[in-house]
């Protein structure tokens, strides 16, 4: 079952919980995601980076949407961090369910302008947009952008953002930061500033950079008002680790026999961030 992210997340803001959004830019990620999704009857949404959706090309994305629609369990298939518009059209033409415009790093205005043109072409083909205001941080070990500086989102411009984009989700900035956090770092999110912006708008709400923060502070998150959560680094530094470990240990260099540990391992990982997001066996809420 694939929808598109207006869909998902309209059922998780109804219920309370938060739908996992996993980074999944092979197959092996692919499967370790939609396959604990299945076996746990649980909705989830699989998303790709610019740089992510170039690697895997876009004839990957025609076993991607296969899959899916083949699946009982609701996907979304969604662009995390495009760029440009060009970048939003091209996976909206490969089918993409949803894309994200992060336009943080834009002037407020131009950020807005660019947002609604693309919020205005993706929703007469039935896709869902993602905005961002405020900036993520980056560790400087991840795939996705972020800044040094976390600029966090400011609740006096969500209003005038989401009446004139019309997005369809908004990414807030609140602490997080791409990446796995460097030793004796502790994240602090702000929840406060969470709970002001969960008041004032209706729009759901999304968190990047959810990889390796405190559990009590995500789960936290998502009881106040965060409807997606992205992961990328968490899950691909598991599938890596007992790739890397059975290389080292065995010598073995056979696919089967080292991708299908690593793919077992990081079920793991993703069966507890649906856990930890609430969204574990909710898949009935979705007709």
């Amino acid at each position: 079952m694939l929808l598109n992210l207006k869909e998902m997340l309209s059922v998780a803001k109804k219920n309370s919980f938060a739908v996992g959004a996993f980074n999944t830019t092979d197959v092996a990620l692919v499967r370790a995601v939609v396959e604990e999704a299945e076996q746990t009857n649980t909705p989830a949404i699989l998303q790709f980076a610019p740089g992510e959706f170039k690697y895997a090309t876009p004839y990957f994305f025609e076993y991607v949407k296969t899959r899916l629609l083949d699946s009982k369990m609701p996907f979304a298939l969604h662009l995390d961090h495009g760029k440009t518009v060009e970048d939003c059209l091209m996976a909206i033409r490969a089918g993409f369910t949803s894309v994200m415009f992060d336009g943080s790093q834009m002037k407020f205005e131009e950020n807005m302008k660019i947002t609604k043109q693309i919020a205005d072409i993706a929703h007469i083909v039935n896709v869902s947009v993602e905005g961002e205001i405020g900036t993520i941080g980056t560790m400087g070990n991840s795939d996705e952008v972020g800044v040094k500086d976390i600029i966090y989102t400011n609740p006096d411009d969500v209003v005038a953002f989401v009446d004139y984009t019309k997005v369809d989700a908004l990414a807030v900035a609140i602490g997080t930061a791409h990446g796995i956090y460097p030793k004796n770092f502790k994240p602090k999110l702000q929840l406060d500033l969470l709970q002001k912006i969960n008041t004032i708008t209706k729009v759901p709400l999304v968190l990047h950079g959810g990889s390796d923060n405190p559990n009590e502070e995500i789960k936290r998150a998502c009881e106040i008002g965060i409807q997606k959560v992205n992961i990328s680094s968490d899950i691909k530094q598991e599938f890596f680790k007992t790739v890397s470990s059975i290389l080292n240990d065995t010598g073995c260099f056979m696919p089967p026999k080292v991708f299908n540990p690593a793919i077992e391992a990081t079920k793991k990982v993703v069966h507890n961030k649906m856990e930890l997001f609430g969204s574990l066996g909710k898949a009935g809420l979705y007709k």
